[in-house]
Parts: structure tokens; sequence; C-alpha cells
């Protein structure tokens, strides 16, 4: 096992970034030597120059130099591996650096790097939308493509709502769900549960009808008051078929998914699916609505649409949907673009996940279902748990710890794990396993070994794992 100290003796773990003020000075070294090693001048860097995601970086301990990465694991500066235990933030299908879609990436890039996508097509595109076409639920006809999961759903927001104006029966309002998350662009924040993550913008969000959590409340009753009540206003219902992600992992019943399907089909009402999440096989088939068996009118993806390599977001839409903005009048148009809509690269990257979407990718995602649950049922009833949930390849484990997001001991949970080399990000404290598909059962239990020693009260003493383990 490879240490966890730099070459110059740092470490890289118990060092906060403010420990890196002045790091490096005062070193003897001739003048054609380097000031720093890498790993040193990564992290100068990176403190001097860069604002991370979700970071408190007052309190944040020093990132993690990540250099390679193949399979279900990363490796750091020292060649230390890490577990991905959740896909990078729930990215990663197949794998890292999966043989085929870094070739269908490098014979793409060859080609074609980019091109304007307003006026102009190119294979990759026109390929990857049919593809969708074939795979999504019935109905779906029409792909725009955009960056990433923000921009999907915000996306499908303008869609529907357009759509009524230019048919000339504007709808303005949106309903979601208590404790959704839809991204952190200004449409997805509206339509996400009010939290830590948009208290700070709520004046700046428009008016959205809050229907009940479904793991814990009516939402149909709801949502039939909703359509009494303001049903001409009502352009559409935004959920997250199946699973509220960020809010701890929530899973729902395929039941009520059908019913807020069949309520809206009945008032005219545009159901949108946000896939960004449950989308390429989390739950089990390729999309959550199929597990229902539901179609919806618009439906966003991103995530694991290029297995997790490049950035890309799509949103699937109804022809009907298509239609209201085809006019002579081009007021009527959709104004809505990115610099890099439909990148060929990405596209590419796409299909060539697609692709691998074939029986033994269903195979692994049926085995890791069955390893879950084992481990589950392992974990029900241990002193600090209150809760496990599952749907499909995702796993959710509730510690008895306060709730919330900002809650303590998923950072307790997040560093012991790291020490430990596995890498899990607790929703507060919701500690979640959500792996990329080539994990194997003994790389499973790994996660789970971890997670129980943290509940047994074990601190780390130092690394207690080894590289990729067989089954």
């Amino acid at each position: 096992m490879s240490s966890q100290y730099d070459d110059d003796g740092f470490d890289l773990e118990e060092n906060s970034v403010d420990d890196l003020e002045g790091f490096g000075d005062g070193i003897d070294r001739d003048d054609d030597e380097p000031v720093q090693s890498n790993t040193e001048l990564v992290l100068l860097h990176d403190a001097a120059h860069v604002w991370h995601p979700y970071t408190q970086h007052h309190q944040a301990p020093l990132p993690v130099p990540i250099v390679r990465a193949k399979g279900a694991w990363l490796y750091d500066a020292n060649e230390r591996p890490i577990l991905d235990a959740i896909s990078s933030w729930w990215v990663t299908t197949h794998g890292h650096c999966h043989d085929d879609i870094v070739d269908a990436i490098t014979g793409q890039a060859k080609r074609l790097d980019q091109v304007i996508f307003a006026g102009f097509t190119h294979e990759p595109a026109a390929a990857l939308a049919a593809e969708l076409v074939q795979r999504l639920p019935r109905g779906l006809s029409r792909i725009f493509f955009s960056d990433d999961g923000s921009t999907a759903v915000e996306v499908a927001i303008k869609l529907s709502l357009q759509s009524y104006a230019n048919r000339g029966t504007p709808r303005r309002l949106i309903a979601a769900l208590d404790n959704a998350y839809h991204g952190d662009t200004f449409g997805a924040m509206a339509a996400s549960g009010r939290g830590v993550f948009t208290q700070m913008y709520e004046p700046l969000l428009f008016e959205v009808a809050r229907l009940p959590d479904p793991s814990v409340g009516d939402t149909i009753a709801a949502l039939d008051a909703l359509i009494a009540a303001r049903g001409p206003e009502l352009a559409a219902v935004i959920v997250e078929p199946l699973v509220l992600g960020a809010s701890g992992m929530r899973v729902w019943d395929e039941q009520i998914l059908q019913d807020i399907r069949a309520r809206t089909a009945a008032a005219g009402v545009h159901l949108i699916a946000d896939e960004v999440l449950t989308g390429f096989g989390r739950t089990g088939p390729l999309f959550a609505c199929e597990r229902a068996d539901v179609r919806p009118d618009l439906l966003c993806m991103s995530k694991g649409l290029t297995g997790g390599v490049l950035p890309l977001g799509a949103t699937a839409a109804t022809e009907d949907i298509f239609d209201a903005f085809r006019s002579e009048d081009r007021t009527k148009t959709f104004f809505h673009g990115h610099s890099y809509t439909a990148n060929p690269i990405a596209c590419a990257a796409a299909l060539a996940s697609l692709e691998l979407f074939d029986d033994d990718s269903e195979d692994d995602r049926v085995r890791i279902e069955v390893a879950h649950a084992r481990h589950l049922d392992a974990l029900r009833g241990v002193k600090g748990v209150r809760a496990v949930r599952q749907i499909g390849t995702i796993a959710a484990v509730e510690l008895d710890a306060p709730a919330g997001y900002l809650s303590d001991i998923g950072r307790e949970l997040a560093a012991y794990s790291l020490q430990e080399g596995v890498l899990l990000r607790p929703l507060g404290n919701v500690a979640y396993c959500l792996p990329p598909y080539c994990i194997t059962d003994a790389e499973l239990d790994l996660v789970y070994g971890v997670i129980h020693r943290f509940l047994g009260g074990a601190r780390a003493e130092g690394l207690t794992t080894g590289g990729p383990v067989d089954d």
C-alpha cells in the first residue's frame, strides 16, 4: 500500500487548504530545478485559483489529486487506489476509461471536434438522437441537446411553457415535488425543493406549486386538489421518477408515478420526467419510467448519457410539443441553445456508451442489485442505522443522526471511508452506494465493510484496503 504522503512529506488528507500558505517556500534548489514537486504544484495552484463545487473552503481538507482511473478505481498521485462507490457523482456507468468509449472519443476527435449546431448537423448527433428515440419510452420522438442535467431541465420547462403560449393558450404554473432536486440553474432551482441549496436565491425564483414528497405524503390527493383549483394554469408536473436523489435517495412507489401520469394526461398537463440520475440503468431498466410503464411528455437526460466521460445533456419531447414550435411566425422559435450543443465528441462517447447496454450490462446490474439487497439486509437493526432502502443499483443507509445535508455524520463517514480507500459522499446522514456497473461483488464487500466499521466506532489509523479486488 502506498503512503498517503506526497514525496516531500506533506499529508494530503490531514491538512486543510489554510496549511498550504507558504508551503514550498525556502526550499534550497538549483536554479534549473522545479520549485515544487508535481503534486505540490497541483495543490498550490488549486488552493490559489480553484473554486470547488459544494465546498466550504474555509473548512475543507485538501482535495485529493487524482492522476488516473480504470474500472471502478481512482488512483491518487502516489498510485493509492480509491474505490469509486458513487460513480463520481452518479455519472460513471460502465467504469472509468472504458476502452470502447475512449476509442470512440479518440476517433471522433481526429475527424470533427466541434461545429455550430444551428444550421449544421453531423453524424454523431443524428445517430445518437435516432438511437435514443429507439430506447426511450414510446412517444418521445425529438431530442434537444444541451450541456448537463440542469440545462436539460431548463429546456424541458421552457419547452412546456412556450408550447402552450405558441398555441395561444398560455399556462405559467409548474408543479414539483417536495424534497426534489433538479439542478442549480435558476429554473431548475425553482423546481427543486426548498432547502440549503436554494434558500439564498428564493426571492428570485418563480412560483412553483408544491406536491408532497411521495415517499411520505399523499401526492395524488394534492395533485387532484391542484388540478381542481388551478388546472387551466398548470403547464407541467416535474418529477424525479421513483427516487428523489439529492434529498437522500428517497424511493417511491411505481403506482404513484402511474397515477400522476393518469391525472396529468386527463388534464392536458405535461409530465416532465427528470431522469438525469435514474436514466441509463440505475433503477434496473434503461429508464425509470419503464419500471412503471409510464410515457412522459418530456424526459431529461445527462450524467450517464456519455458513460460519465464527457458532459452532455439531452431533453426528449413528443412530436406534439415539437409541432407547437412549427410556424410561419418566427417569434414561435425555441430561442435556446448552447455553444457546445451536440458536441460531436460527446455524442460519439454517448453512442459508444449506449452500445454497451447489452445483456452483459443487464446481468451486471442484476448482480449488483442482489448484492445490495444482501448487504442492506445485514445492516437492518444495526445500531446507528435508522433505515435502509434500495431501487435497482442504488442503495441507501440512513444513519441514526440529525437529518439534513449539513449533518456532521456525513462528513465524518466521508473522511473515514476515504482513509479506508473508498469514495463515499453521504447526503447528510444518508450514506449511499451507487457504483459503476463493472464493480465486483468483492469490491462491494469493501464498501459495506467500511460502513460496518464506521458504525462500530472504528477510526482510521492507516489504510486497510489494497487495489482492485476480483471475485
